[in-house]
């Protein structure tokens, strides 16, 4: 369970994130301007744009937030840092970096579906430096080498 505080400003009648679909793995969240006034992004301009919301995520996961595939497509909006990560230590208000990847100004309202979030699992680890690292088929392959 995720708990929400509502940000400085915010426009609760906004509401919370929500699973449009029972299938769905992301909830939406919403553009929530403390003016109630839209932003318009410029071919190639970002901006952060506020949901409104505080989180208190659980220790051992984070939230993913992800760019909308409706928004990319139709209009080439995404995320200049997709995933984004909010952990689970952060509590102050959650912002989307969205990007104007398309030709023509793009206008985010009030109450627009910008992003959507996933809880997801973390496993902190240690780090050990070492000498040589163990052989794989792969080995030291890089981009494009396991083929078309």
């Amino acid at each position: 369970m995720i708990r929400l505080a509502w940000a400085a400003g915010a426009d609760q009648t906004i509401g919370l994130p929500t699973y449009e679909t029972s299938g769905a793995a992301g909830a939406d969240l919403r553009a929530n301007f403390p003016d109630r006034q839209a932003v318009t992004l410029d071919a190639g301009a970002r901006a952060l744009i506020p949901t409104g919301l505080r989180m208190a995520i659980p220790n051992g996961f984070e939230v993913q937030i992800r760019p909308r595939s409706g928004l990319a497509l139709k209009h080439g909006i995404s995320m200049v840092n997709a995933p984004g990560t909010i952990d689970s230590d952060y509590r102050g208000p959650v912002g989307v970096i969205l990007i104007n990847q398309g030709n023509a100004p793009f206008d985010v309202t009030h109450g627009m579906r910008i992003a959507q979030m996933v809880m997801a699992a973390v496993t902190q680890t240690e780090f050990e430096m070492m000498d040589t690292l163990d052989d794989t088929d792969r080995g030291a392959g890089g981009f494009g080498s396991t083929g078309v």
